[in-house]
């Protein structure tokens, strides 16, 4: 007998919705939202926005540059030039403290300029400042004095409203009896919610089946025995 061919899958990226209209708010994330918009209204001239992977960072801070104009940059690439950008567009994102801070006199400097001119900065880390190694002794306590917006791990609610628009994002419409099952039975993380979503709609393309339960279910054993091989690998070394 000769088995049925596997369907050819094509890695086209969703096209998520990324304004502030789009933003899936919960008791996890309403604060930082709250943030955002209050602008230019802050009562400091900096904010340092703090959460895990994939919860929502990007997008505020993507709604933030569209009401302030803000310039964008990656902390390990800040170099000398930054400062007349920030002089410039008079408001700058600053994203992914976590990876380092390329030029830390630099940032220093920003935090001066800033606090002179009104300028604004938004700047999004995965860990606080407070977990970070920061060999400047005036720029680590700049950004211990700078308002803490975290966003913390999402309820069940959130999640489920994540799963809904990554479905969406993929032009998928998943009964909600589904939702729950997976938002009961995942990691709490938007992370995981994505890589979730992505898996099922592989295993539905594959398979010619639509989006139910058991399919589901299947998914979520294997990504579960994955993530124990995993473990275990990384117990061995």
């Amino acid at each position: 007998m000769t088995a049925s061919p596997t369907q050819l899958t094509f890695n086209l990226a969703p096209r998520p919705a990324l304004g502030a209209e789009d933003f899936l708010v919960s008791a996890s994330n309403e604060m930082a939202l709250r943030t955002i918009e209050r602008w230019p209204d802050w009562s400091h001239h900096a904010v340092v926005l703090a959460g895990p992977a994939q919860s929502g960072k990007s997008h505020l801070g993507q709604v933030w540059r569209l009401a302030s104009g803000a310039a964008r940059i990656a902390a390990c690439d800040i170099v000398e030039a930054h400062i007349e950008r920030l002089q410039q567009s008079k408001a700058l994102l600053i994203e992914n403290l976590e990876d380092g801070i390329g030029n830390e006199r630099v940032l220093f400097h920003m935090f001066n300029t800033s606090r002179e001119h009104g300028h604004s900065l938004l700047l999004t880390t995965r860990r606080p400042p407070s977990e970070m190694v920061i060999a400047l002794p005036d720029l680590r306590s700049r950004l211990l004095a700078v308002p803490l917006v975290v966003i913390v791990a999402p309820d069940e609610t959130l999640l489920q409203a994540v799963l809904v628009k990554h479905f969406s994002d993929r032009q998928l419409v998943v009964d909600p009896s589904v939702i729950s099952y997976i938002a009961l039975r995942m990691e709490r993380s938007m992370a995981m919610a994505e890589a979730i979503v992505a898996a099922v709609d592989e295993r539905a393309l594959a398979s010619h089946r639509k989006v139910t339960r058991p399919l589901v279910a299947e998914v979520l054993a294997e990504l579960d025995q994955s993530s124990i091989r995993d473990s275990a690998a990384v117990d061995r070394d």
